[in-house]
């Protein structure tokens, strides 16, 4: 096939004709990015914006997996595409349609099927010349323009802010990714076209793009096993964000090569006898690191260079599963492994699909050697990931292994979906389940559970169900009774204990590592305590408003003015928002202001004449709020404290005693999520505070306090015990439910004068 002959209505002149080139028989000036053509015939009139050279890579490569009728669609996506770009360049001066041709060619490489194909070639045109989405389903069919509509950018769209803005794409793209797996697999060869040539950019530009890559796309790549993309795509995203450190380590591994080449033959040469003579099969090939995986090693272990001896490593391919067990042991055999360092992901493969044995050996010189063995077929996943079997069925009508992991994995995105307020959380989420540490633990059946590094039984619990996550009540891991924070271990056997009783409490937010939990815990918080919340909002933005000289009673003109600008309905969501610290009351106060000051025509509203007379009334607490405000739990603050109120995003309103040396480090990092609050009147509840009694190691010191807190007219909640600093001490903890600092001091002075007990203080964690 050759996309531009046939029956193509733009033709290029042949090379040896002495003509211009294309570009220059315009004769004018090429157009701005986003200008379209000026009329159809022109379009039709002009030779290609490219020429047949650039598109005989890709038409060999479609040739060899499509039907002439699947070809034939390709050529009129071209057509369309090329006079969609028709004097559109680049920033490197080549026109334009060279970019859709790389990405279709990419895509190519892992023969997507002819609605990707075509979606690549047209991934630009709605972007920029905007061409409808019923213009591409009336020529293209609707697979392919949704395709098209899920690569595509919300650049229409008024945002807060650029970072909105890139939150909304992002979560636009997962969504469609979601629902159809090729709209990642197209993003992902486009921003690998456009990082292999983001050289002629601005170096801020370069850094930002890089740093985007970095943080989504490379993490997206490794997590659908897409090895080959998620490796350059690192590697080119470090060229740029530290272009000094990569052109320094890129020397140096030049260097390195010819130190090392009398090493790695050596190797080499040992490896294959060893497996001809075991009566093996294998191909055996020698693998240099990455230059990023070699300076975040260096990185995360401060080493130098030199320090860094497995900057090679070997891949062994062979025919089956138990010659991968069997080449494994003859290595072992052949150089002494390093304990410690053999992982085997055949028996259980990565949470992307990867399978390999890998160990370390000690090799010639006392070099570490890293070794990679996997069959042919692992082989093809580990390179390609789920581009290896791109659609949902295979050929019997199955899903393998690596297709139901991608599914639940796309499925999950579209359940935090519905429980995330805004793309940004969305983002947030999404982000903390890309990162490719796993531990793998066990389901009481022996099922296993991929969890993201750092995972706690309560993750778990939500990765199960999320009424198993909101009912969870504690946890046994390898049959031992663990809080729910508990972290997982590869190889835990983990069980969960519900109770229809239990309930998310915004602590939980502290432990939880993956998005799927998190989300599920944010959004019971915000159905749950919605009136609570509200009222907080409200009283909030009442003192923001009056520390600007605004009155809080908002009119009516106002309000709707402000909802227009807002992503919100109506006025209590933004109310919500506050008392949740997904808003800060501060910059709605400074909004609002701002739409007063630049409307004050129309919009009757009372200001106050200065500061002084604007009277800033404090938050009062009573502690019967609910779970939109809490008391800290590393100061335990009690009536007659002095409390400080910390706005925490999902979490509401914490208060903290005004000298928690906790609270002062966060005031330092966020210093206007702060705001004045006072104890109410009449607190009619008890409250949490703990004690430390130091006690002598004698019988029946334990019940002689407990009997004393009980005579105070208090209540013990918790107790534990351990040594003291000499051997006859004790030091007893005690959480104990009392009314105010009046009576906890009344308490302290009571136990203070028992036999045994040389010290007594209020503890704060």
């Amino acid at each position: 096939m050759n996309i531009i002959n046939g029956n193509s209505s733009v033709t290029t002149k042949p090379a040896d004709t002495g003509s211009v080139t294309p570009m220059q028989t315009q004769g004018s000036v090429p157009a701005p990015k986003n200008q379209a053509p000026s009329s159809a015939s022109a379009m039709r009139n002009t030779p290609a914006s490219t020429g047949v050279a650039s598109t005989t890579a890709l038409s060999a490569k479609l040739s060899e997996y499509m039907s002439p009728a699947d070809l034939k669609l390709v050529k009129e996506a071209y057509r369309f595409s090329d006079e969609m770009h028709l004097g559109q360049v680049r920033k490197s001066g080549e026109p334009y349609i060279s970019h859709p041709i790389a990405v279709a060619e990419i895509c190519a490489d892992w023969k997507l099927d002819v609605q990707a194909i075509m979606a690549a070639l047209l991934h630009d045109v709605m972007e920029d010349q905007d061409v409808k989405k019923e213009e591409l389903i009336e020529r293209f069919g609707a697979p392919v323009a949704t395709l098209v509509d899920g690569l595509s950018k919300l650049e229409k769209i008024e945002f807060q802010s650029q970072i909105e803005a890139q939150a909304e794409n992002f979560r636009k793209m997962l969504l469609a990714m979601a629902r159809d797996v090729r709209v990642i697999l197209v993003k992902l060869a486009d921003r690998l076209h456009n990082m292999r040539t983001l050289g002629v950019m601005v170096p801020e530009k370069k850094r930002r793009i890089s740093r985007e890559t970095m943080d989504v796309y490379v993490p997206i790549a490794h997590r659908l096993g897409l090895n080959n993309i998620y490796r350059e795509l690192q590697d080119l995203a470090f060229s740029h964000l530290y272009p000094m450190r990569y052109r320094t380590l890129s020397k140096a591994v030049k260097a390195a090569r010819g130190n090392r080449r009398e090493v790695v033959n050596k190797i080499m040469d040992a490896v294959k006898t060893s497996l001809r003579e075991a009566g093996l099969q294998a191909e055996v090939y020698g693998r240099e690191k990455t230059l990023y995986g070699i300076y975040r090693k260096m990185h995360d272990k401060h080493l130098s260079f030199s320090q860094v001896l497995d900057v090679y490593g070997f891949r062994i391919v062979v025919s089956d599963f138990r010659e991968s067990y069997y080449a494994l042991g003859t290595l072992h055999a052949l150089y002494k492994p390093m304990p410690g360092k053999f992982k085997d992901y055949i028996a259980i493969p990565k949470t992307n699909g990867y399978q390999s044995l890998h160990t370390t050996l000690i090799g010639p010189y006392g070099t570490p050697v890293e070794f990679q063995i996997r069959t042919q077929d692992m082989h093809h996943v580990a390179e390609s990931g789920v581009a290896a079997h791109w659609l949902y069925k295979n050929e019997e009508g199955s899903l393998s292994d690596l297709q139901h992991r991608t599914h639940a994995w796309l499925q999950s995105l579209l359940d935090i979906q519905k429980q995330t307020g805004d793309s940004a959380e969305f983002l947030e989420h999404v982000k903390v389940d890309l990162f490719p540490d796993s531990v793998y633990v066990f389901t009481p059946k022996s099922k296993i559970i991929a969890l993201p590094r750092g995972a706690t039984a309560l993750d778990f619990a939500y990765n199960i169900h999320t009424d198993i996550g909101d009912q969870a009540i504690a946890t046994r891991i390898n049959h031992e009774p663990v809080p729910l924070r508990s972290e997982l271990k590869n190889g835990d056997i983990v069980e969960i204990i519900t109770s229809p009783d239990s309930r998310p409490t915004p602590n939980w937010l502290t432990y939880v590592r993956t998005g799927k939990a998190r989300s599920a815990i944010r959004h019971y918080l915000r159905t749950i305590n919605l009136n609570e919340s509200t009222e907080l909002g409200k009283q909030l933005l009442a003192q923001a408003l009056l520390s600007v000289n605004l009155n809080p009673e908002l009119p009516d003109a106002l309000i709707d003015k402000l909802l227009n600008e807002s992503t919100a309905k109506e006025i209590d969501e933004i109310y919500t928002d506050i008392g949740i610290g997904k808003r800060m009351a501060a910059l709605v106060a400074r909004h609002i202001l701002d739409l007063v000051e630049d409307d004050s025509s129309s919009i009757p509203f009372q200001h106050y004449g200065d500061k002084q007379s604007a009277k800033r009334d404090p938050v009062i607490i009573y502690g019967s709020e609910g779970l939109s405000v809490q008391l800290a739990p590393c100061c335990l603050p009690i009536p007659g404290d002095g409390i400080v109120g910390q706005l925490k995003r999902d979490q509401g309103l914490i208060v903290h005693t005004d000298d928690c040396e906790h609270a002062k480090r966060l005031h330092i990092k966020e210093p206007d999520r702060w705001i004045d609050v006072n104890w109410g009147e009449d607190l009619n509840r008890r409250f949490d505070s703990r004690i430390v009694v130091t006690v002598s190691n004698e019988r029946g010191a334990l019940a002689r306090i407990a009997a004393e807190i009980g005579e105070s007219d208090a209540n013990i909640s918790h107790v534990n015990m351990e040594d003291g600093d000499a051997n006859d001490m004790t030091h007893i903890h005690f959480t104990i439910q009392i009314e105010d600092r009046a009576h906890l001091a009344r308490i302290m002075r009571n136990i203070r004068h028992l036999n045994g007990v040389t010290r007594i203080l209020r503890e704060h964690s």
